[in-house]
C-alpha cells in the first residue's frame, strides 16, 4: 500500500483531500496541518506540522516514508503578501525548499500546488508554456516555489490552479462563491470587479486533479481549473441566479477602484487539454459545482 502525505490539510483543498483519499483503499494517507485537524472524521492519520521548520518535516517524512507528497500549504492572501513579504517568503519560497529536498532525498514524488497569479493577466487563458510575469508578490513568491521544485526535485508535477471555491465543515477563511452568496442574501449593496476574468475551480476537482497526478505519477506541469472562463460580476451573476437571488443590489466597478495592496492579473485562466489527455481530468461546470457545495452542506445539516 502507498503512502500519500497532504500538507495544508486543514485548508479547503486539504480537506477535500482527505475526503479523496479517506476512500482510496489501497492508499494510506497522513494528512498534516498546522495546528490540531480541522476535519470531522479521525479515520486517518494526522500529524501537526509546521512546514517552516525543516527539522520537523524530516522528522514527519521519516516516521511515515510517504511515496508522494501533495504539497496545498501556502500563505494565498494576495494583500497580505504584499504587507508580510518575509513571512510569504516563509512558507512559499523556504517552506517548498526545504520540503522538496526532503522529498527528493527519500525519492519521493513531489506535486506542489501553484497559481495563476504567476502570469500577468495579459494573454490568458494560458496553456502550460505560456511564459510567466507575476505582478504581486505572491505571484511572485508562487513562481519561485516552482522553481525551486524544478531544480530540487527529480521526480515532480507542479499543479496550477485559478480561482478556487467550494466548502468544507471548519472552513478558516471564505472564498468567492461563499463570499458571493451572502453577500447576495443580505440584500444590501456592494462591489464587484468586472475586469477580471478567471477559470473558477470547484475545491472537490482541483482534488481530483491532485489524486490523478498522483495515481499516473505525473511529471511536469499541469493546468487544473475549471474550463468556463467568465469575469468576477458574470460569476456572481451566476451565483444569484443559482440561489435565486436578485443581483441588482451588485454594483460593478473596475479594479482599480479598490485601492488594493497587490495588483491582480486582469486576465487569466487555463487551457486545460493537457491534463484532459495525460491525466483525465474532466472539471464541473459552474453550475454543477454549486449543486455539488448545496449537497455537501445538506450532508452537514443532516450530521452525516
Amino acid at each position: 500500500m502507498k503512502t500519500v502525505l497532504v500538507t495544508g490539510s486543514n485548508g479547503l483543498l486539504g480537506q477535500k483531500l482527505t475526503d479523496l483519499y479517506r476512500g482510496v483503499a489501497d492508499r494510506k494517507l497522513v494528512a498534516t496541518g498546522k495546528g490540531p485537524s480541522r476535519h470531522p472524521a479521525n479515520d486517518f492519520i494526522y500529524e501537526s506540522l509546521d512546514i517552516c521548520d525543516p527539522y520537523a518535516v524530516e522528522k514527519v517524512l521519516d516516521a511515515h516514508r510517504p511515496d508522494t507528497i501533495i504539497h496545498t500549504a501556502a500563505m494565498t492572501n494576495v494583500d497580505a503578501c504584499e504587507a508580510d513579504q518575509a513571512g510569504c517568503d516563509a512558507l512559499n519560497v523556504e517552506a517548498v525548499r526545504s520540503l522538496a529536498s526532503a522529498a527528493d532525498q527519500r525519492n519521493c514524488h513531489f506535486i506542489h500546488v501553484s497559481t495563476d497569479f504567476i502570469f500577468d493577466g495579459e494573454a490568458g487563458p494560458y496553456s502550460e508554456e505560456a511564459l510567466p510575469a507575476p505582478l504581486s508578490y505572491y505571484g511572485h513568491s508562487k513562481l519561485k516555489g516552482e522553481e525551486i521544485v524544478r531544480s530540487v526535485c527529480r521526480d515532480w508535477a507542479i499543479l496550477r490552479t485559478v480561482l478556487v471555491y467550494g466548502r468544507v465543515a471548519d472552513m478558516s477563511r471564505s472564498n468567492i462563491v461563499l463570499w458571493a452568496r451572502q453577500a447576495l442574501a443580505s440584500g444590501q449593496p456592494f462591489r464587484v470587479v468586472n475586469d477580471q476574468w478567471r477559470t473558477p475551480t470547484l475545491a472537490e476537482d482541483l482534488a481530483q486533479g491532485c489524486r490523478l497526478a498522483e495515481l499516473h505519477h505525473a511529471q511536469g506541469i499541469f493546468h487544473i481549473s475549471g474550463e468556463e472562463l467568465m469575469s468576477i460580476s458574470e460569476l456572481v451573476r451566476r451565483v444569484a441566479a443559482h440561489y435565486g437571488y436578485s443581483a441588482a443590489q451588485m454594483e460593478e466597478v473596475s479594479s482599480n477602484t479598490l485601492n488594493q495592496a497587490a495588483r491582480r492579473p486582469p486576465r487569466t485562466g487555463f487551457i486545460i487539454e493537457k491534463a484532459r489527455r495525460e491525466l483525465g481530468y474532466e472539471p464541473h461546470s459552474l453550475e454543477a459545482g454549486l449543486r455539488l457545495l448545496d449537497a455537501f452542506e445538506q450532508t452537514m445539516q443532516q450530521g452525516l
